[in-house]
């Protein structure tokens, strides 16, 4: 009689600890949320230095480790330090979630250089200096580690609001980013995976899509008639840190209820 294999545990996070970086509130809380309930250790990072520690004692009552550091992302020596503490406290990095990012609706011809260069720092180099030496840590410790970069269905299609031409034009490089490391990192059995979300329901746009609000016919372009829930990121999240999603690297997955199908 064969042995039957436990899919179960291809879930399981036990003993991994993950790096979320804009951690401390919406999808990236959500997405650490997630992590834990799965057993992983969980350590937050964001530039709110008392939202992130609040944000750590919430996951950490749910009977997990946590720790909350303040890390701006766009800071090569904070981005070291944080992961130095990272080691120090959990040892070896499993599991790094990019989420940290900003969106600027501005017009390209009303776009300062300023403001270009800032989104361009927080979206696309905040995730290549934390890929980068969280990924260094993941080889130094011989970890096969997951990476998994939040992208954006802007990445891949030019959405309403349109006046955000930078902020596509760094989720777009988010993706060729994540094919690029997926790449090079694949003999350390590194995975680098990206997770492309569409209109999703947050305490911030929400409103925007309830009846009489400036994105409510938005709706009726998204196939599932509805917006995505931060829940239904956690749980891409959770198969893409584990090891159910084994063999897949370099992919970037839309969450968007078929809104980029046509």
């Amino acid at each position: 009689m064969s042995t039957c294999f436990n899919y179960k545990e291809m879930f399981s996070l036990d003993g991994k600890t993950a790096l979320i970086t804009g951690g401390a509130r919406g999808l990236g809380k959500e997405i650490a949320t997630a992590l834990a309930q799965m057993g992983s250790r969980i350590v937050l990072a964001d530039v709110d230095a008392k939202l992130v520690e609040e944000a750590a004692s919430e996951i950490a009552s749910m009977g997990v480790k946590a720790l909350g550091l303040r890390m701006d992302v766009t800071n090569e020596s904070e981005v070291q330090h944080a992961i130095r503490q990272c080691e120090e406290m959990f040892g070896a990095l499993d599991v790094v979630v990019n989420n940290a990012g900003i969106v600027d609706r501005v017009g390209i011809e009303d776009m300062s250089l300023e403001r270009w260069n800032r989104l361009m720092s927080i979206n696309l180099t905040g995730v290549f200096l934390v890929s980068k030496h969280s990924a260094r840590s993941m080889i130094t410790h011989g970890v096969s580690g997951s990476i998994i970069n939040m992208a954006s269905m802007s990445g891949m299609i030019v959405n309403v609001p349109m006046e955000q031409a930078a902020y596509n034009t760094s989720k777009a490089a988010v993706i060729m980013l994540t094919k690029s490391c997926a790449m090079e990192w694949a003999e350390y059995g590194i995975r680098v995976n990206a997770i492309a979300p569409g209109y999703m329901k947050t305490d911030m746009t929400g409103p925007d899509f309830e009846p009489g609000g400036v994105y409510h016919h938005l709706l009726e372009q998204i196939p599932m008639r509805r917006l995505g829930l931060p829940r239904e990121l956690g749980g891409l999240a959770v198969w893409l840190a584990s090891e159910a999603s084994s063999y897949v690297t370099g992919a970037t997955i839309p969450i968007d209820g078929g809104y980029t199908l046509p």
